[in-house]
């Protein structure tokens, strides 16, 4: 049987023409079953035995997957939402990672209550189906591993003082000389002749450090207790489980004040007396810590359109809309609306406005990434109002500045306090508890930079227009209602104070500039180099400074130059190491040290035997070179004035740091010099200890971490530092930076970094 699909006028009809055309012979082609997939062809699900039953859902599929119209012009957006169109919503729930997929799902269908339709348009119901979506999406999510934020720990004390407070000083010093630099919170138990610690702790640290929770990371903690005084027969250290981000944590914070009844203390010796004070510290101080990573496998659209908009209609429309966006992407999606929804109004069900929700897998069958910045989400409100409008619902596109609305506030900016109904939130900080509340009332809100402030001049100007030919007195009373506003909001930017701003265009390029200006300074990465490395390095240095200068804003001139200056005293400090690092190489035999040289020579040679000659050749080049800047530091005596001395000693410790690593990846050669040289010994412990914590530490990043002191200075530096000492040592690298001129000018580099990703970051946030 043959059909001729020209004599067919409208396209639904040949649609159902070629669906009917496949069912007949029962089979398609791989083309087909891509087409099919993706709308060409309506696929019903196979509880849809009769085809005929879903014809309607013809008239409502997008007739082609093309690109967006062209923008719709602003004088066209401003007269249809004066004359009563609505905007169109698009907003970003969440992201999940794979192992949420199941859970989201079951939240938009009500638990299967609630059919589901997927991209190919086959209609999903009940928790079987729900199980099954995971299974088929497989190929599609990264799995990628959160990271481990926060970890639970308990500590069983063999013994201890018998008074309380004694005791939880004692508990104090046990788990921060456990846990060191990180923030904590604690609860003890008295059991009777022994104690329990139990706690919560950030497995961050200060420095950048993240324990794991897991067997390891509990053999690591406890090798610390050691060495800061505590035995191993007194107290005993292990995790007892992780979990990611701010919600896990101030979950697990609140249980454990609940199950200690406020006697629960931090890292600082405060109080934490209730389950609100608890979730305060985590979203307000703690968050900050985390450095929290999650997989973002899929995210959870939520579209919405006003209270009495054609169901149907809209559902077509965001159909049509999510086929055109993520065309290569699967998706499922379902609609709420309150004469139909299963969820009571009391628990957030039965919303009085209709809005569908849609679950997206991030990276398509061809491997792509969905991208969702500022720009994206512009043109997804383009696109649901284009398609609402073929299908009869007024929708306009709108952006923020139209209207002077407040800016959003994020995920993090808030927290839950309330699930009766709509859920309420209060903000983490200060600042955010005022975003959310200017959001919730729409205060007046003008942006600041000058793109936007542009962009408001032009939509001002539109809305005068809108009211002078207003046809109606409603139309022309929403035209002066939005100028009000944009005056209003023109009022309170003029008394914001004014910060720089950098011209849209060369944004990118200065952020680029000075992003690389960072990476070339970085003090971490003081390695000697050959002379054809600096040349080129040198070169790459003047370079990004000449287009730094030529893009940033004169505004920026006067700290610029600082920078400058301070990049270029660190290409002269490396072009000195690399000149003395020649020197050493030409003269090892004849003037450096050569009774030391003629040692470490005579060892290699006696060493053979016992070494390979692998390791033999890579420790005495080291060693050589170790003893090379010995000598001409002592040369320097005590003459503390001398700017090459503190290089000498800087280059020293970076080879004491490069042997270190060398002796503790298993060096025979350097580990037998070790035994008579306490630097050396000192520097392959610290190497062995960043190996077994997994810090991935570089030779370059501990050069900071070790610096050589007198042979009674380094013993001692092997005992456990108390608190006061370590609080001397974070006092003198904040001092180095305030008296180092250097150090303090590559630190404004950051800052002024840090202030053109503002700027650029204010710009895109405000459309």
């Amino acid at each position: 049987m043959e059909i001729f699909l020209g004599a067919f006028t409208q396209e639904w009809e040949r649609r159902r023409a070629a669906f009917l055309h496949e069912r007949l012979i029962a089979s398609t082609t791989d083309d087909e079953e891509l087409r099919r997939r993706r709308g060409s062809t309506v696929l019903f699900g196979a509880a849809d035995q009769n085809p005929l039953k879903s014809f309607k859902k013809f008239a409502h599929w997008p007739l082609a997957q093309s690109s967006p119209s062209q923008r719709r012009p602003m004088e066209t957006r401003f007269a249809g939402l004066a004359s009563g169109s609505q905007p169109a919503v698009v907003k970003m729930a969440s992201f999940g990672a794979a192992s949420r997929l199941g859970a989201m799902a079951g939240y938009i269908s009500r638990n299967g209550e609630v059919s589901m339709e997927t991209q190919s348009g086959q209609e999903l119901r009940g928790r079987d189906a729900i199980a099954a979506l995971s299974d088929d999406w497989a190929p599609m999510m990264g799995n990628r591993a959160e990271s481990r934020d926060i970890g639970i720990f308990c500590i069983d004390i063999a013994h201890g003082p018998e008074e309380a407070q004694a005791m939880n000083n004692r508990a104090r010093f046990i788990v921060k000389s456990a846990l060191g630099d990180r923030s904590f919170a604690f609860g003890v138990a008295d059991c009777g002749r022994t104690h329990r610690i139990e706690g919560v702790a950030v497995l961050r640290a200060k420095d950048g450090e993240r324990l794991t929770a897991d067997a390891k990371a509990t053999e690591i903690v406890q090798t610390r207790m050691t060495r800061a005084g505590v035995d191993a027969t007194e107290a005993e250290f292990r995790f007892t489980g992780y979990g990611n981000g701010v919600e896990y944590g101030s979950a697990r914070l609140r249980t454990l004040v609940a199950r200690f009844d406020g006697t629960v203390e931090t890292d600082r010796g405060e109080k934490i007396g209730d389950a609100k004070q608890a979730g305060d510290l985590v979203q307000q101080e703690w968050r900050g810590e985390l450095h929290s990573r999650k997989s973002r496998d899929v995210m959870h659209l939520v579209m919405s359109a006003r209270a009495g908009t054609d169901v149907e209609a809209f559902r077509a429309s965001a159909r049509a809309f999510l086929a055109a966006e993520f065309a290569e992407h699967r998706y499922v999606f379902s609609l709420h609306e309150p004469t139909s929804d299963p969820k009571a109004g009391r628990d957030g069900g039965k919303r009085p406005h209709v809005h569908l929700h849609a679950i997206v897998a991030m990276r398509a069958e061809n491997g792509d990434r969905i991208e969702t910045s500022i720009a994206s989400f512009r043109r997804w409100r383009e696109n649901l109002a284009e398609q609402a409008r073929a299908r009869g619902i007024r929708m306009e596109m709108t952006d923020r500045r139209d209207q002077a609305g407040a800016p959003a506030y994020s995920r993090n900016q808030v927290r839950p306090v309330s699930h009766k109904g709509r859920t309420e939130y209060a903000g983490t900080s200060g600042f955010a508890a005022l975003r959310y509340e200017q959001k919730r009332r729409e205060v007046p809100t003008a942006a600041r930079t000058a793109r936007s402030l542009d962009y408001t001049e032009r939509v001002r100007s539109q809305w005068l227009e809108v009211a002078r030919d207003a046809e109606n007195v409603k139309a022309k009373n929403f035209a002066e209602t939005q100028l009000s506003r944009i005056d209003a909001a023109g009022r309170l930017l003029e008394k914001l104070p004014r910060t720089p701003d950098i011209p849209h265009d060369n944004g990118s390029k200065i952020q680029a500039a000075l992003v690389g200006l960072s990476k070339l300074a970085e003090v971490e990465n003081m390695h000697t180099m050959t002379r054809s490395e600096f040349e080129a390095y040198e070169k790459r240095v003047e370079a990004t400074l000449e287009e730094a200068e030529r893009l940033l804003p004169e505004t920026w001139r006067s700290r610029f130059g600082e920078i400058v200056s301070a990049v270029r005293d660190h290409v002269d400090a490396r072009r000195e190491m690399m000149e003395q690092a020649e020197q050493a190489g030409e003269r090892t035999s004849e003037t450096v040290r050569p009774r030391q040289a003629d040692e470490i020579n005579q060892q290699g040679e006696d060493s053979i035997a016992r070494h390979t000659p692998t390791a033999v050749e890579a420790g005495r080049d080291l060693m050589m070179a170790v003893e090379y800047y010995r000598e001409r530091i002592e040369s320097a005596g005590d003459d503390r004035s001398r700017a090459d001395k503190a290089k000498w000693q800087a280059s020293l410790d970076f080879e004491l740091a490069r042997a270190g690593e060398l002796g503790a990846a298993g060096n025979t050669y350097i580990r037998e010099i070790a035994e008579g040289d306490n630097q050396l010994r000192f520097a392959i412990e610290a190497a062995a200890q960043r190996s077994a914590e997994g810090t991935g530490k570089t030779a370059g990043g501990a050069v900071q971490r070790h610096h050589t002191k007198d042979a009674e200075s380094e013993m001692q530096d092997r005992e456990p530092k108390s608190e006061a000492l370590r609080q001397t040592d974070r006092t003198r690298s904040a001092a180095d930076i305030r008296t180092d001129p250097a150090k303090q000018r590559v630190s404004r580099l950051d800052e002024l970094l840090s202030e053109s990703e503002r700027s650029r970051d204010r710009d895109e946030f405000e459309r």
